[in-house]
């Protein structure tokens, strides 16, 4: 998986975590408003405060590395369903794991992420505006799909889709798909041999460690 990718596929994640309270300033862009409280709702009216932050506070984030990655870290827990995602990610590897055991693989590949590719979301053009496209449910009742595309001030629209469920009466992601490249897919790709000769437990060390990057390479040990 690219860089670029993966850092856009964080400021998605990102981008979807914002609050309700810049919805006056907000860019996004519907050709129908979605209805309130619906996935596409949450996408949409929330999809600004992040990368207006980034703009507003990267000389403050570029000089101070320990706040944008608290930053990121508060917005990824409040949009991202991690656990969820993690379950997904673990795949077969992760049946019977404790909940303990998936938290900590998941918390360790978002500060993995966050460590690796943060920093380059400074040098990320955060002047988009979202489109909503639609929103469809998924089989099985499993939430539901928005559709969108991020708008560049200079180049062809990038089509993103969430994948999110209704968790306590909140929409949460569980997986971004960019141009078609599933996030949950990449890195179950990626962990898959790593989890055939280890533990969850010892591949979550070596994430922590830093002996294993959250890369998207399925070549990555």
């Amino acid at each position: 998986m690219k860089r670029s990718t993966i850092t856009l596929a964080l400021a998605a994640v990102l981008a979807a975590a914002a609050p309700t309270a810049v919805l006056a300033q907000a860019s996004a862009t519907s050709a129908a408003a979605p209805a309130q409280g619906s996935a596409s709702a949450v996408v949409l009216s929330q999809s600004t405060r992040v990368l207006t932050t980034l703009e507003q506070r990267r000389a403050e984030f570029k000089a101070n590395p320990a706040a944008l990655k608290a930053f990121i870290k508060t917005e990824f827990n409040t949009a991202f369903d991690g656990n969820y995602a993690a379950r997904l990610v673990l795949g077969v590897h992760g049946r019977g794991a404790s909940d303990a055991e998936v938290s900590g693989f998941a918390d360790a590949l978002a500060d993995n992420l966050t460590a690796r590719y943060g920093q380059s979301l400074l040098d990320f053009n955060s002047r988009l505006r979202v489109r909503i496209k639609s929103e469809t449910p998924l089989p099985n009742g499993k939430g539901v799909r928005v559709s969108s595309e991020m708008l560049r001030e200079s180049g062809d629209p990038v089509p993103v889709d969430y994948l999110m469920r209704n968790v306590g009466g909140q929409w949460k992601i569980f997986d971004v798909m960019i141009e078609g490249i599933s996030y949950v897919q990449t890195f179950k790709n990626q962990f898959d041999g790593p989890l055939r000769q280890k533990s969850i437990a010892q591949v979550t060390a070596d994430l922590r460690a830093g002996r294993m990057q959250a890369s998207g390479d399925t070549g990555q040990r």
